[in-house]
């Protein structure tokens, strides 16, 4: 059976083309779960697959797509039957495993989580690798003792997708959240989200030279790296916890060992994708109760079809040009 797809291959050494094609059932993968896609967004990660990147994706051709959610088709795993409605988010999806920017794809049954009752598969995918590296983030950090009483959480690069879901996360969660951003047009939107303050970049991008800053934040999620984060550990309070979860500005940051050893400051990390089942399904029951930002979900979303993010999409996220989720509906 044909279906739709989005493939990148590399036709010379070098060079990479994308284009939507018919591809055929048969020639997926292995797995025991064949899934009817109905919804998949857009990632960094993904853009950086859709272009070639190889420290992401090995071999060509691939279809690129960490996030997919849809009905189940066909089934050779007890736990999942004909028509479940379930989700899937990062593990090997979209890396090397043929991903979700097509109509099916075919996985083994231990990537896959059923859909959760609050939320519909789009909503789902709103959420999607964004959101759950946010939650991932504040679970790790509350593992560490963070509290809405110790102040109030900073968050970089707060328009992307998951700089707004750490906001939702946060505020829904009752913390207060200073939401860091270069997009003048933003306040309104993070507002909405549930940002209590807003700054401009030069907040968190120290260039004194200082081993210590006086603290303004109790803890951070950042998606910038470089300098930022170095800023944000330095400036952190008394056994807050700072969270890397990008390098949008750069892979290297430098600082000293005085915040790790005078406030007890600690630096997280989250790789989400290899998240363990288990914990996996205990952070979408916390996304489920008290961290349930369904109401904020509609504003966070613009979604597209399979042919519009391959002529717009994945080059506006490596621009820096989009803000929120991009959902792609099959």
């Amino acid at each position: 059976m044909a279906f739709k797809a989005l493939q990148v291959t590399e036709p010379k050494k070098g060079l990479f083309e994308r284009a939507i094609i018919d591809r055929n059932i048969d020639d997926l993968p292995p797995g025991e779960v064949l899934i009817k896609v109905q919804y998949s967004a857009l990632n960094y990660k993904d853009a950086l697959s859709a272009t070639g990147n190889k420290g992401i994706t090995k071999k060509f051709p691939h279809t690129p797509g960490v996030d997919a959610a849809g009905l189940v088709e066909l089934s050779r795993h007890e736990a999942f039957a004909t028509g479940d409605e379930v989700l899937v988010t990062g593990y090997d999806l979209g890396m090397n495993t043929d991903g979700g920017f097509a109509e099916y794809i075919r996985i083994p049954a231990e990537w896959i989580v059923k859909k959760p009752m609050p939320y519909t598969l789009k909503e789902c995918m709103i959420i999607g690798t964004a959101g759950f590296t946010a939650a991932c983030a504040l679970w790790k950090m509350e593992c560490l003792g963070q509290n809405p009483g110790k102040g109030p959480i900073v968050v970089t690069g707060s328009t992307g997708g998951v700089g707004s879901l750490s906001v939702a996360i946060l505020s829904k969660a009752g913390y207060e959240v200073i939401a860091v951003t270069g997009k003048e047009n933003a306040t309104e939107y993070l507002q909405h989200l549930g940002a209590t303050d807003i700054k401009g970049r030069d907040f968190v991008h120290d260039t004194s030279g200082k081993a210590l800053l006086r603290s303004h934040w109790a803890g951070a999620i950042d998606t910038v790296g470089g300098n930022i984060l170095a800023t944000l550990i330095k400036g952190c309070g008394l056994d807050g916890s700072v969270v890397s979860t990008g390098l949008v500005s750069s892979p290297r940051f430098e600082t000293t060992v005085y915040p790790f050893i005078l406030n007890g400051v600690s630096l997280i990390g989250v790789g989400s994708a290899e998240t363990p089942l288990e914990t996996r399904i205990s952070i979408w029951e916390k996304l489920s109760d008290g961290w349930n930002i369904k109401d904020k979900l509609n504003a966070i979303a613009k979604e597209v079809s399979l042919e519009e993010l391959n002529s717009t999409y994945i080059d506006a996220i490596l621009m820096g040009k989009t803000m929120g989720r991009i959902i792609v509906k099959l």
